[in-house]
């Protein structure tokens, strides 16, 4: 149905206030419903003029655990992301995410993410990363131990040496995607070398499988 012309509503209520103004003033009304009416119609022909927009779902661009923010985006690379498909992941750690050197770093997995991850699966590399014509790919493999919570919701890496600040590194994970299409968000606690065993939060990977 088509609004009418809000150019033409406000004669009518015009119209039809002085109408009753001088149909009660024997009556000794206040003129207060015109004034009030007076003042309210230009908030009637805006409602009038532009009619309110139906509401629709937004569209999901990713989950994530914490939506404080704090959140940080980092770089992964997937050789692909179609469910149940075998696929190369590579979840880097650039320079720049980094402030100090790592001396263990800890990877929380969703736990709707059923890939089944085993530890003679994954790697951690000094990796060199791809760009328009070229794949990001691993240069050295830095020697470490994997520990997988029975869940598989945490995976801990233990670095022989503790990852310096400089240079790109990655957990290499080789996996067969999630049987369930989605975003899963990955996120990286790494523990600095030091007197006190605390993790910060890195980043977090968000992983899109279709």
């Amino acid at each position: 149905m088509k609004h009418k012309n809000p150019k033409r509503i406000l004669p009518l209520i015009l119209k039809k206030m002085l109408n009753h103004l001088i149909e009660f003033r024997s009556k000794k009304i206040a003129p207060f419903a015109l004034i009030t009416g007076i003042i309210c119609s230009p908030l009637i022909i805006k409602d009038f003029s532009n009619p309110r927009p139906s509401f629709s779902a937004p569209s999901l661009l990713e989950f994530r655990w914490d939506n404080s923010t704090s959140y940080k985006k980092l770089y992964y690379f997937q050789s692909s992301d179609r469910k149940r498909e075998r696929s190369t992941y590579y979840l880097v750690l650039k320079p720049n995410d980094r402030k100090s050197a790592i001396l263990k770093l800890s990877i929380k997995v969703p736990e709707r993410f059923n890939a089944n991850i085993r530890t003679h699966k994954l790697s951690l590399c000094e990796v060199h990363l791809g760009g328009m014509l070229t794949r990001t790919k691993c240069k050295n493999k830095i020697p470490a131990i994997f520990e997988i919570d029975q869940k598989q919701t945490t995976i801990d890496i233990f670095p022989e040496q503790p990852i310096p600040v400089d240079g790109a590194y990655a957990l290499v994970m080789k996996i067969f995607n999630p049987s369930n299409a989605g975003m899963y968000q990955f996120n990286a606690l790494a523990q600095a070398p030091g007197d006190i065993p605390m993790a910060g939060y890195l980043g977090s990977w968000s992983i899109d499988i279709e």
